[in-house]
């Protein structure tokens, strides 16, 4: 009887042992995450959106929330816009046609939720204003008003970037008199040759130069004086 349990003894002790079942070794588990990692380093470049982009998309939301505003003013106001009332006065009519497009832009304060919105995350030539009173100018200002825009005319241009060029030559400060013979393109200034405008119904559109040329020229509108900050 002493044999048969010295062999099932030995027998016992060369058996192999398992731990865990079907589950990764440390080993195993390593090579995983090194893999993962690996992955990740060629991955990631590829799913970051470019900072240009993202500068683009912010603008958009800028000229958003411009659009809300200006909603926000006209139901206060009789259906009307801030332009509307500066043309009947003279004092401030004189200021904007100096280049002095802030005041406009001023009556819209209590609307504004922030100066900053005033400002193209892509504009590298204007900076945001601590507030709408003491400094604030056109050196706080990316986007231009349309004088002419009316509530009762969705399709019209309302505001926009106003890095364009008329005639092959960059916009100045003032009221701009676009004509029917009038060349517009953008600026490589911003958002690579496009621009961002907002209409008077409260969309925002990102175009080409011959779409912005279109858009000036819509029919059955008499005049376009895009005010220039």
């Amino acid at each position: 009887m002493a044999l048969p349990m010295l062999a099932m003894k030995m027998e016992m002790q060369t058996q192999p042992t398992t731990h865990g079942g079907n589950g990764f070794t440390l080993i195993e588990l390593l090579v995983v995450i090194g893999v993962a990692a690996v992955l990740l380093v060629f991955l990631l470049p590829a799913l970051r959106i470019p900072d240009g982009r993202v500068n683009k998309i912010n603008c958009v939301n800028n000229l958003k929330q411009i659009g809300l505003s200006f909603r926000e003013w006209a139901v206060d106001n009789d259906e009307k816009y801030p332009m509307h009332f500066a043309v009947t006065n003279d004092p401030m009519m004189r200021l904007v046609g100096r280049g002095n497009a802030f005041v406009l832009w001023q009556t819209l304060s209590n609307e504004l939720s922030a100066p900053r919105i005033l400002i193209c995350p892509d504009d590298g030539q204007h900076k945001a204003a601590i507030n709408f009173d003491v400094g604030f100018s056109d050196a706080n200002i990316s986007y231009f008003l349309n004088l002419d825009a009316d509530c009762d005319d969705p399709e019209m241009i309302l505001a926009g970037d106003d890095n364009f060029a008329v005639n092959g030559k960059p916009v100045q400060p003032g009221i701009l008199n676009l004509s029917t013979n009038t060349f517009i393109e953008w600026t490589a200034a911003r958002h690579h040759l496009t621009g961002n405008i907002l209409l008077a119904d409260g969309s925002v559109q990102t175009i080409t130069s011959a779409a912005l040329q279109a858009a000036f020229r819509q029919p059955g509108v008499a005049t376009n004086r895009p005010v220039i900050p």
